[in-house]
């Protein structure tokens, strides 16, 4: 049996930021945004549809997105869509993100001094 592998505790807030990424795109469905979350990290990232259904729910009720039924492939489906609000949600994210991982890779590195940067 092989062991699924889980995504690191420290990726809170990831599925969130791909979701509207993926949805500023285009419209989709979730099962269609599982499959699109791994398939744009390269497989690196996977979030079951337990993780991503209850985030979309949420942001639906936030005005951060809508939801509406579409029939897709000859079934029925819930379409989600980027709303304006979601839009600016999309690019205070991604701003908040990059000064973070600009951050993370400046300790790593090492800091201003080649080492890790440490309070004296």
């Amino acid at each position: 049996m092989a062991i699924r592998k889980t995504n690191p505790a420290f990726l809170n807030g990831v599925p969130e930021l791909l979701l509207l990424e993926l949805l500023s795109r285009r419209p989709m469905y979730g099962y269609e945004l599982v499959q699109s979350i791994k398939l744009a990290t390269g497989g690196t990232l996977e979030f079951g549809e337990g993780c991503i259904y209850p985030i979309l729910h949420r942001l639906e009720t936030q005005g951060v997105l809508a939801a509406a039924r579409e029939v897709v492939g000859g079934r029925e489906r819930v379409v989600y869509r980027v709303t304006p609000r979601g839009k600016k949600q999309l690019a205070e994210s991604v701003s908040a993100w990059q000064r973070i991982v600009g951050a993370v890779n400046h300790a790593l590195q090492g800091g201003e001094r080649e080492r890790p940067a440490l309070a004296s």
